[in-house]
Parts: C-alpha cells; sequence; structure tokens
C-alpha cells in the first residue's frame, strides 16, 4: 500500500459505507434500540419478567448491530485520519492500512448480509429440487451439473447434505433430485438460486460439436422446524410404495420401499427412496410435503414479491441465471446484472458473490 494507492482507494471506501447506511437502515436500528431501552426504565418493567427479557434481548440485538456499524465506521475514521498523516509524515507505515482495509470489507459485508436475513424462515434448512428442462439427456445432464454445484457450495459452508430423493437419466444426468442442506441460515442464502437456469455450451454428447441450450430448475424451499406449525389431514393426502430405482447398495429394488406421497389440495407431490425401510421414507417424504406447503403459504404471503420459486421450465428469457462457456465463458445474474468469467469456479460452488447481489437488491 502507498499513499497514493490509499489516496484512490478512499473514495471508493466511503461510498461502501454509504451503501451499507442505506443498506442496513442504521437510524432505524439506532431509533429502535433508543426506544427498547427507554421501556426498560418504566417503573413496572419488571412486572412481566417474560416479556421483559424478551425487550432486553431485541435491545441487545439492535444494540450489537449498532456497535457493529460503528466499528466499521470507526475503520473509516481511522483510514482518513492516516491519510492526514502520511500527507505530513515524510515516512509512514502502510502496513496496518492494509488489514484496516480488509477488516471494513469483511465487516460491511457481515454486518449487511446479517440484517437481510432477518426473516424468521432465513435460519433454516433447505430443501433443493433438481429438474431438468425439455432436451433428453443435454437438460439432463445440466440438471447433474446444478446438483453438484450446490453439494459443492454447501462443502465449502460446512453445511451438512442428504440426498432425499435421486433419479437417474436415461443415459448421462438425472431426471430429478431433492437434496437436504443443514446449516445456519441455509435457506436465507439458498432462496436466492430458486428458479431456472440456463446453459450454453459445445455439447459433449453431440458428435458434431454442435453449441446447444440447456435449461433445469432448481426449486428451494425451507426444512420446517418445531418452530412451524403445518397440519396435514390424512383425508388430504395418498401414499404409493414402488420399488427403489438407481444405485444405492444392497437391498435397492428388492422390496416396495419407496415412497411417493400426494398432497390431493394443492396438487404438491414428493418422493422419498434413499431411506433404509419405508417406513423411514414415509416419514422423510412427510417432512418434505410439510416443507413444501409452507412454502406454498410463504409465496401466498408474499406474493406481491418475486424472491420465492419460478417454476416455470425452457421459457427463453425467464431464466434467472446463464453459464455460458460458448464462444466465450460468463455467468451472469439477470435479475441482478451480476456476473463473473470464472464460469468454473462458479460451478465448483463459488455462489456468494451472486446470492449476496440478489439478498441487497431484494432486501425487504
Amino acid at each position: 500500500m502507498t499513499y497514493l494507492e490509499l489516496q484512490s482507494r478512499l473514495p471508493d471506501v466511503k461510498k461502501e459505507l454509504d451503501k451499507l447506511v442505506e443498506t442496513i437502515d442504521i437510524e432505524k436500528h439506532m431509533t429502535l434500540a433508543k426506544n427498547l431501552e427507554a421501556k426498560t426504565f418504566v417503573p413496572d418493567f419488571w412486572q412481566d419478567t417474560t416479556k421483559a427479557q424478551e425487550i432486553i434481548a431485541e435491545m441487545n440485538e439492535e444494540n450489537a448491530i449498532v456497535n457493529e456499524f460503528n466499528d466499521i465506521k470507526e475503520i473509516y475514521e481511522t483510514l482518513e485520519l492516516s491519510l492526514e498523516l502520511a500527507t505530513e509524515a515524510e515516512k509512514f507505515d502502510f502496513t496496518e492500512v492494509d488489514t484496516l482495509l480488509t477488516d471494513f470489507y469483511v465487516k460491511a459485508e457481515a454486518l449487511t448480509i446479517k440484517i437481510l436475513l432477518s426473516h424468521p424462515y432465513d435460519k433454516l434448512n433447505a430443501y433443493l429440487e433438481f429438474h431438468p428442462g425439455a432436451g433428453g439427456t443435454e437438460s439432463q445432464d445440466w440438471a447433474q451439473m446444478l446438483q453438484r454445484m450446490y453439494l459443492r457450495y454447501a462443502d465449502i459452508h460446512n453445511y451438512k447434505v442428504k440426498i432425499i430423493d435421486y433419479q437417474d437419466g436415461e443415459e448421462a444426468g438425472l431426471k430429478s433430485a431433492t437434496i437436504l442442506i443443514e446449516g445456519l441460515n441455509a435457506y436465507g442464502y439458498l432462496k436466492a438460486e430458486s428458479g431456472v437456469h440456463r446453459l450454453v455450451r459445445i455439447s459433449p454428447f453431440d458428435s458434431s460439436s454442435r453449441r446447444h441450450t440447456s435449461f433445469a430448475s432448481v426449486k428451494v424451499y425451507p426444512a420446517t422446524d418445531d418452530s412451524i406449525s403445518i397440519e396435514i389431514d390424512d383425508q388430504d393426502i395418498r401414499i404409493d410404495t414402488y420399488r427403489s430405482s438407481g444405485a444405492g447398495g444392497q437391498g435397492v429394488n428388492t422390496t416396495d420401499s419407496a415412497v411417493r406421497i400426494t398432497h390431493i389440495p394443492t396438487k404438491t407431490v414428493v418422493t422419498c427412496q434413499n431411506e433404509r425401510s419405508q417406513i423411514q421414507n414415509r416419514e422423510t417424504a412427510l417432512k418434505v410435503l410439510k416443507s413444501k406447503l409452507y412454502q406454498l403459504e410463504l409465496e401466498r404471503m408474499h406474493s406481491e414479491q418475486n424472491a420465492f420459486n419460478d417454476t416455470k421450465l425452457n421459457a427463453f428469457g425467464s431464466q434467472i441465471r446463464s453459464y455460458v462457456f460458448h464462444p466465450y465463458t460468463m455467468v451472469k445474474d439477470h435479475r441482478t446484472q451480476e456476473e463473473t468469467g470464472n464460469g468454473d469456479k462458479v460451478l465448483d460452488g463459488d455462489l456468494d458473490k451472486f446470492i449476496s447481489a440478489y439478498l441487497i437488491k431484494f432486501n425487504s
């Protein structure tokens, strides 16, 4: 780091600070923290202990946000002061400046995401469903590539993964798959990935090496926990059993252990075949069904937003993101205009910049 580099970078840091103020609405959190603190001075505040503790917990949370913001603001002010000192000093050690710049961006992004993942369902685990579009082997292979991308994303972020259902493609890829990704805020992050994904490449299945365009959909919905009550009437569901298919070791294809549950009122269908017994598959399928019904309720409640599933397949122009590998390499999100030229890195699970851009743009 040199004087001229700091001088040129400081305006960009100020822009980031201003954007942070706008994104997280820091004034709102400051006001709320003060109002909650005022309640603690009311004479009968501790008369209702439970409510008092809730107010204190909320106050502490708001104060933590304010304190984190003040910490970030202090870093910026220190950078400003460093520039002034460097102007006056013959020699100036910029080692600390490098560390401060790194801390600024890391803490600013962490606080931004903390604010944006504030919905009650964001903290939940996430189910991901993969469905190829029309096009046979091409789209089935693309759907499998997408599944691998999210498995790599989960691995990078130390999330646990469980395969709920997997149907092999006819020649390659997959016909359908459902996975459960477990970890704090898994749904909050991955909800950004729900929609149609488009791939443009030279097909490895085309002997003439022609360029192909393939579509596949990713559906993301939160895994319900004990805090969410979804009641399912036994009369509203139909349960079918069938023989498991695909690789699975000993026991697969020997019994009708796979389970398909249809929720008749909403025509929602879930399948599970990867557990060891029919009973386990049934229990898992019911959990998935409850989560899908919960997602339907979220969509109903937030019908004015475009932040949930887009279930259209193969509608050109409806895709949320394009992955182009010929005649150039580019991955572009059509909702945020975020893009990168390193498509291989994205397919290896590097999705953070796309997810962050989505959360910032569609924060509500």
